[in-house]
């Protein structure tokens, strides 16, 4: 029969369950300003909880209860005192149908700071009402089942979100589309235990077919090829959502202060002729095609200095080299003296930097000072190798070609968000999955090692039931009782 195990994790996670929804239900109604703070042309203040509808009737002198999402302009009072705050829109939403997924209210009064005042000094003259705490509006639509928690990470990061591109990646994360991947994935393990759970508990007096297990185990198979396929993403959605880091790297004097200033349209490092000017590592953030980057200017790599403080620029700029996403290479093209020394020269620049073949993989070369060369040279130089990018950060010339570059460079790093598939966009997220297909890798394992007539089933079942929690702390949910849903409905056991 289904293992005491399997019954007592149900019954836990339903007592848990039950007790939490209980206590979201009981809690206190909470009200707070959701639109941004500061004097502004309107101020939206919202109400969440069981004292809502009380709110309206003290608050406004309607004749009739406002109509479920339906602005309605009234004249708005203190609890309290009676007196009149502001006139301003009100809006009814109705649990469960609503954000927070119980009774809601929106005041849309004037923006001033006296007024938003008022009111949070009325709304907290109600009893058991009072202040919300830092996304407790958004806590309230998880518990709800208004959204998961890959659904909140997305809106969080929608919020926050300074490019386009991560815009595109944080509203498809937050409308869900990361969450469905993930749902699919733990659908097909759920599905699968409970083919295993009846195929050990059913299978000698029930009708479980035998090729239930071998199927069990083909799905998976295939899961764990989902996951490694997620996996292999080259951070793409990290890089995306924490910006692409960008070393500016190359010799003294060479312009790579005069580069980050260009693309930054302003004065970020001091720009002299005096080598060793830049000591440590200068960032500014940077937008580039809806793509975010930060740009760092790092200190002239060169040998043989005595500059202490210079010495340790250095280390710290070979240090963030390393790191970085992205590096653009800055070289002097006044300094090469003909076309047919270019490669020769930036072998041996690169030598100088201390800049391997893994770093110049990752790198644009950015020939600088290109105002200095003659025209015919420039052509010489162009022929010679495409992927060079002129540039004269003292006329801009070349800039626009160089940001379309960066631009299809972003692109392989990031990718496009508004066509791929969803992207892991967390650590957290990398960290469950990894340990989730460290699970099934075991099971697998063990059930292709073992022979048989020696797999006990019962216990290596627990690597698929670990890998399906694994997932759902990702989504915020492990249902264990899904399991017997599935066990009663696909097969007609006990009927």
């Amino acid at each position: 029969m289904l293992t005491a195990r399997l019954y007592g994790a149900m019954f836990v996670k339903q007592f848990f369950n039950t007790t939490l929804r209980q206590t979201v239900r009981n809690s206190s109604t909470i009200f707070g300003l959701s639109s941004g703070f500061g004097k502004c042309g309107v101020a939206v203040i919202r109400v969440s909880g069981s004292a809502s509808r009380a709110i309206i009737d003290k608050k406004t002198r309607l004749k009739s209860f406002p109509e479920p999402r339906r602005a309605v302009l009234t004249k708005i009072f203190h609890g309290q005192t009676n007196a009149m705050i502001d006139r301003g829109l009100l809006l009814w939403f109705p649990g469960p149908q609503s954000f927070t997924g119980e009774d809601t209210i929106e005041f849309h009064v004037h923006g001033g700071t006296a007024i938003v005042s008022a009111m949070y000094d009325s709304l907290a003259t109600f009893p058991d009402t009072r202040i919300a705490e830092p996304g407790e509006f958004t806590k309230r639509a998880f518990y709800a089942g208004k959204m998961d928690l890959t659904e909140v990470e997305g809106l969080a990061d929608l919020i926050h979100a300074e490019t386009e591109a991560q815009r595109k990646q944080a509203l498809r994360q937050a409308n869900g589309q990361l969450s469905c991947f993930y749902n699919d994935l733990r659908t097909q393990l759920v599905q699968a235990i409970a083919s295993i759970e009846a195929y050990i508990d059913f299978a000698e007096d029930q009708d479980v077919d035998d090729n239930v297990l071998s199927v069990a185990v083909q799905n998976i198979e295939g899961v764990i090829g989902q996951l490694k396929a997620h996996l292999n993403d080259n951070r793409r959605g990290e890089r995306l959502r924490n910006g692409v880091r960008t070393a500016i790297v190359g010799a003294p004097n060479v312009g790579k202060s005069s580069l980050i200033n260009l693309l930054s349209q302003r004065n970020v490092s001091i720009v002299t002729s005096i080598a060793g000017t830049t000591r440590d590592i200068v960032e500014s953030h940077y937008d580039i095609g809806g793509y975010p980057v930060i740009l760092g200017d790092t200190a002239g790599l060169r040998e043989g200095t005595e500059d202490v403080v210079e010495s340790e620029g250095i280390a710290r700029a070979r240090a963030y080299v390393e790191s970085a996403d992205l590096l653009l290479l800055v070289v002097d093209a006044s300094r090469v003296e003909t076309v047919d020394r270019m490669d020769t020269y930036l072998r041996e620049y690169m030598e100088t930097l201390g800049l391997d073949a893994d770093m110049m993989s990752r790198a644009l070369v950015v020939l600088n000072k290109c105002d200095l060369l003659t025209s015919g040279t420039r052509e010489q130089l162009t022929a010679h190798n495409h992927s060079f990018s002129f540039l004269s950060c003292q006329t801009q010339s070349g800039l626009p070609e160089l940001l379309e570059r960066l631009k299809t460079r972003l692109v392989q790093l990031c990718g496009d968000p508004s066509v791929e598939s969803p992207t892991i966009s967390q650590e957290r997220h990398r960290y469950h999955l990894k340990q989730c297909l460290a699970c099934l890798e075991r099971f697998r394992d063990y059930f292709h090692e073992a022979g048989a007539s020696n797999r006990d089933l019962a216990i290596v079942t627990h690597h698929l039931r670990n890998a399906v929690r694994c997932i759902g702390k990702i989504t915020g949910t492990v249902e264990t009782e899904e399991i017997l849903d599935v066990i009663f409905s696909t097969f007609c056991i006990g009927k």
